[in-house]
């Protein structure tokens, strides 16, 4: 038994490294902690599209909303370490979730191994068009004259636009009823209706609203004006030192080889990449090679947040 057993060991040994060099031989999945239609959706499916052609194989994007990312997370942390299950994590299931919940059933540094940043972006306040505002200080100074007419359509406390209305309203002093949704389109959708009459979302989401005049932007969460939306002012511009950044990380679970980390990384890297850029749709980033993994006493990703605000 023993002999046979060392047997299997060295086999496994000889064929890992074939392995990685055929790798994809299957269709891969990739896990994503929203809905179908909400903004790391929409990203992760552009990317997904890319790299499926590059690749010649499918990927399918397996969506798993609820309970503030918890669900999926955990079902990536869980599946089969073998390249072929991946994780489009978001900001706040790496960074904010571990100060928000009590205790998670899965580790940001133990349970994934970085393999490429695709993609980041600023958040925008955008309300019905039946709002008479068109500066987040007539939003303000509107709340404040009719309080209880108005509502925030987010994806939840725990999420970024949960935390970024409750932020706004701190710093701002209005007092905008939030309205968590299950599943973002949902709320997305009420906000086009009026039944809510503020949202707050990432580009991915927000510009198709934007460009057919469903809804009107007020401001953007980067410091700094965003390329393309520069009629846009950054809350900054009104409220000094206010900046919140989303960004999506591709993840796979802890233990998969070092050899088909490095080699997606760079396929994952390329297909994150917009040669000819459309219009700010997202900051795209890429890595050019696979991200070390930190060590356990360091914190994975760096805040996202600045001033007091969501991480």
């Amino acid at each position: 038994m023993k002999l046979r057993a060392l047997l299997l060991v060295a086999l496994a040994a000889a064929t890992c490294p074939a392995a990685a060099q055929s790798w994809p031989t299957k269709p891969i999945r990739v896990i994503v902690s929203f809905a179908a239609g909400s903004a790391p959706d929409i990203v992760c499916r552009f990317v997904t599209g890319r790299l499926s052609r590059a690749l010649g194989q499918s990927i399918v994007v397996d969506n798993r909303p609820g309970s503030g990312n918890i669900v999926a997370a955990q079902a990536a942390a869980r599946s089969a370490p073998d390249g072929y299950n991946f994780f489009c994590a978001t900001a706040a299931t790496l960074v904010s979730n571990p100060h928000t919940f009590k205790a998670l059933p899965y580790d940001p540094v133990r349970d994934f191994m970085p393999v490429a940043m695709i993609a980041r972006g600023p958040f925008f306040v955008l309300v019905h068009p039946s709002v008479p505002a068109t500066t987040l200080a007539e939003l303000a100074a509107y709340d404040k004259a009719n309080p209880g007419k108005l509502s925030f359509a987010t994806d939840g406390l725990r999420n970024f636009t949960g935390m970024m209305a409750a932020w706004l309203n701190r710093i701002s002093g209005m007092s905008i009823l939030t309205v968590p949704y299950a599943a973002m389109p949902l709320g997305i959708q009420d906000t086009v209706t009026g039944r809510t009459q503020v949202t707050i979302l990432a580009i991915p989401a927000a510009a198709p609203r934007i460009r057919s005049a469903e809804l009107r932007p007020l401001a953007a969460s980067f410091a700094k004006r965003v390329p393309g939306y520069e009629n846009v002012p950054a809350i900054a511009e009104t409220y000094p030192g206010f900046e919140l950044v989303g960004w999506f990380l591709i993840v796979a679970p802890a233990g998969t080889a070092a050899e088909i980390v490095q080699r997606s990384t760079a396929k994952w890297t390329e297909s994150s990449r917009i040669r000819r850029p459309r219009s700010a749709c997202a900051t795209w980033a890429s890595s050019p090679r696979a991200p070390k993994r930190p060590k356990r006493s360091a914190k994975p990703f760096a805040p996202t947040a600045r001033n007091g605000g969501a991480s």
